[in-house]
């Protein structure tokens, strides 16, 4: 007897503070339950058989609505409430995550005598992310790079990279990024306003961010994944060497495509595994 229902987000995880309403065809309400710790409701009220509607809300989250059948044993099961968050935007539970760069690439391509593409990525980098609890548009990310871990499989060409030429790693050995803003750009997409700094230069740069999911991992932890792209102009941050074929073809063009997979773990540091 009673009603049963469990309370998830879009990822599977419990939302621990949701009401549960029912009401009846009138709309007169005939019950009201809290879900617990682990976003379960078991609610031993009686109601009589029929036709209800349940309303499933909760702090952050967009509300739920659904029919439910009262059988003539007095029993309700509602099963499985899935949550969006408000406004349809989702984001990992709220609180700091630390990037884990041991699983995570920040790559970058650029074009190559305007007919075929380089592929590089940095190796040595860090990061920080703080999902805001109540307006996830105030979420911050923040990441430092080492210009000299710059790696395209050549070392010819990674050499010329670090130069003066290029990133002028001895000058500027770090590449930074700092969000300023957060805007929803879909169901599980944003866009992350933020200012790169590198090269002695600071430019305003955009994000597109996909949020992958969030899971745990084999070590206890929990986890959660990104994928970000943006593109980039070298004339921007005062990195202007070009070498022009005699038939006029760049060797190396002024556009890089930036590619971030990113897997942070839930908490301020990493755990030593």
């Amino acid at each position: 007897m009673g009603l049963t229902a469990r309370i998830r987000t879009r990822d599977g995880w419990a939302v621990s503070h949701a009401v549960v309403t029912v009401a009846d065809m009138t709309g007169a309400q005939v019950l009201r339950a809290e879900a617990d710790a682990e976003g379960a409701v078991r609610d031993a009220t009686p109601m009589e058989p029929g036709a209800y509607t349940v309303i499933v809300t909760a702090v952050g989250y967009a509300p739920a609505a659904s029919s439910v059948i009262v059988t003539a044993s007095g029993r309700a099961e509602v099963g499985t409430v899935t949550l969006a968050r408000q406004g349809g935007t989702e984001l990992p539970p709220p609180g700091p995550w630390t990037v884990d760069p041991v699983h995570s690439s920040v790559a970058a391509v650029a074009q190559h005598l305007g007919i075929s593409s380089v592929h590089g990525r940095f190796t040595d980098f860090s990061g920080s992310i703080e999902i805001a609890p109540d307006d996830v548009t105030k979420s911050r990310v923040e990441a430092m790079i080492r210009a000299a871990s710059v790696d395209t499989g050549n070392t010819m060409r990674d050499g010329h990279l670090k130069s003066p030429d290029f990133l002028d790693v001895e000058r500027f050995p770090e590449i930074t990024f700092r969000s300023t803003g957060l805007t929803a750009a879909g169901s599980d997409r944003w866009t992350v306003h933020g200012e790169l700094g590198m090269h002695g230069v600071v430019r305003p740069v955009d994000l597109n961010l996909a949020y992958l999911g969030t899971g745990p991992d084999p070590w206890g932890g929990t986890r959660a994944a990104f994928r970000a792209t943006t593109e980039l102009h070298r004339e921007d941050f005062a990195m202007n060497y070009n070498q022009v074929l005699q038939a006029g073809i760049a060797a190396v063009g002024t556009t890089l495509k930036v590619e971030l997979d990113i897997q942070a773990v839930q908490g301020e540091s990493l755990p030593a595994v």
